[in-house]
């Protein structure tokens, strides 16, 4: 069933919350689970995280896959936090069972937004991160 880890970020959610005025802010779903992540990211001058938070509405798998993924970017650069895989969240976590690995597809998906959202309103480009392929209302309609 679940890991150890994945209870333990489940019960124990690391970094949850909202940024006031944050750096970049970026939401993903799946129409098909209902699953919705939201994650705020505070970026200093030099590129790096210095805070990361989450919002989730979905299952547990979801909640501790947010976590997870906050914890793997926090005080990590820009660049750094864009090779944050969705493999790398489920290998943190000890696994994940196959039915719910697209928790950790969103998690990737929620950083890789955020980073996007965050890229825009600085009018820079990160190597590597493409816009994201949808917004949540477009996700909510499909």
């Amino acid at each position: 069933m679940y890991s150890e880890k994945v209870m333990d970020h489940f019960n124990n959610p690391r970094n949850m919350g909202e940024i006031e005025n944050p750096s970049g802010v970026g939401t993903v779903g799946n129409a098909k689970c209902g699953d919705i992540m939201r994650m705020y990211l505070d970026v200093d001058e030099a590129g790096v995280i210095r805070d990361v938070k989450f919002k989730t509405f979905g299952c547990g798998a979801a909640v501790a896959t947010s976590s997870m993924a906050t914890e793997l970017v926090k005080g990590k650069t820009v660049q750094e936090a864009l090779q944050v895989t969705n493999k790398a969240v489920m290998e943190a976590l000890d696994g994940l069972p196959p039915v719910k690995v697209h928790c950790s597809l969103l998690a990737e998906e929620a950083i890789h937004a955020a980073l996007w959202d965050y890229a825009k309103k600085r009018g820079i480009t990160i190597e590597g991160l493409q816009e994201p392929v949808a917004d949540i209302e477009e996700i909510a309609e499909a």
